[in-house]
């Protein structure tokens, strides 16, 4: 999750010690290990926050505090982020910890996670306590907090389908808010708070998950051949949840890089949304164009697919490259030296192929950090 609020006062230097308020803070701090995109990255002031209470305060001083012209950012775990060479910005970074159980019944069970705790262990330790829903999203990389700003989604499966709210403060008013999963406007990759940049900083996400193990969603791609072998190999003759989560964690394992080896943020580019007749004229011309129907005579196109036709897996602008596996993920192949204004170029060079080979405009998926900590939407930033 990112935001920024930029502060009305006059600009004046900042006084680090009246918007510290205790809390730790750090000044001139390397953030290029807290992006998973590994994007060299210097902020100018970085604040750890690990409760509720500190961001009222900290919120408090700052709009209070006239001695200074410093925009805020909250940085999550940096998993969907292209962070700029220097952040004129005062950084918040949540470390809010723990998970509650607020409501059980014989069919369902409701959690209550702080923003702070890390996706994929948040997946693996529901499903193992008998918890279902979250499964195919396993192997997300990022935290919590930031799972709702892009409504994650993977393997047929939405964030949405089993958010039940969303604790959250609003930055311009100073205030909180406890929103419905109506209230956050899902979309495919979007909600509320992608669509107000610098407006939400996320605290604490509820869910309903169910205890039935024959509920499961394992007819996407290749998941459901992969689980019936988990299945198989238990003495079950159908997947339970543990199988499906299993095998998507080896699919993932299989097509995309791990971070911490070969630095991504994942898939780079949105599966783009046209109409269907525009997907039928194409069609007519590339018959092994890939397309999923969807509501309103729209049709989702596999942006993979348009990338590694167009010629562009494994390829891109050195040091930023598709990867060999998967052509939706940029790699970074300098890692901690490679640059925003990199990425852009290996983007815009991707994106123009496949717009003129096809004519749809490919979308970022990543967000885009301006130097002064706000968020920038425009799609070809040289």
């Amino acid at each position: 999750m990112t935001s920024a609020l930029r502060h009305d006062s006059s600009a004046r230097s900042m006084t680090s010690t009246n918007l510290a308020v205790n809390l730790p803070q750090a000044n001139s701090v390397d953030l290029s290990h807290s992006n998973t995109m590994a994007l060299a990255c210097v902020a100018d002031v970085v604040v750890t926050l690990t409760d509720e209470a500190q961001l009222d305060a900290f919120i408090a001083n700052y709009v209070e505090d006239t001695a200074h012209d410093k925009p805020l950012f909250v940085l999550s775990g940096g998993s969907n982020v292209l962070l700029p060479t220097r952040l004129n910005a005062i950084v918040l970074r949540s470390q809010m910890r723990g998970m509650t159980v607020t409501a059980q019944t014989d069919s369902y069970i409701d959690i209550e996670v702080m923003a702070g705790e890390n996706w994929h262990d948040l997946v693996l330790h529901t499903v193992a306590q008998g918890w279902y829903g979250l499964e195919n999203l396993a192997l997300i990389p990022g935290l919590t907090g930031a799972a709702p700003v892009q409504n994650i989604g993977a393997y047929g499966v939405q964030l949405e389908d089993c958010l039940e709210y969303v604790r959250a403060y609003h930055l311009p008013t100073q205030t909180w808010h406890q929103l419905t999963a109506a209230d956050c406007k899902f979309g495919y990759r979007d909600s509320l708070f992608k669509r107000a940049p610098n407006t939400w900083l996320i605290t604490r996400v509820g869910f309903r998950l169910h205890t039935d193990a024959s509920r499961i969603l394992a007819s996407y791609g290749d998941v459901q051949m992969v689980a019936q072998r988990y299945a198989e190999q238990q003495g079950r003759s159908q997947p339970v949840p543990a199988d499906v989560m299993q095998a998507i964690i080896d699919i993932r394992q299989q097509k995309l890089p791990d971070p911490n080896q070969l630095p991504n943020c994942g898939s780079f580019f949105q599966n783009p949304i046209i109409p269907q007749t525009q997907f039928i004229a194409l069609q007519a011309a590339h018959p092994t164009i890939v397309g999923y129907p969807m509501p309103d005579a729209m049709v989702k196109v596999a942006a993979g697919w348009l990338i590694e036709q167009s010629g562009l897996k494994g390829s891109g602008l050195a040091p930023i490259m598709t990867h060999q596996q998967q052509a939706l993920v940029l790699t970074n192949h300098s890692p901690y030296q490679a640059t925003q204004a990199d990425v852009a170029k290996a983007q815009c060079h991707i994106s123009d192929i496949v717009y003129e080979k096809y004519g749809i405009e490919l979308a970022r998926e990543p967000v885009w950090v301006n130097a002064d900590g706000s968020i920038g939407y425009h799609e070809h930033v040289v």
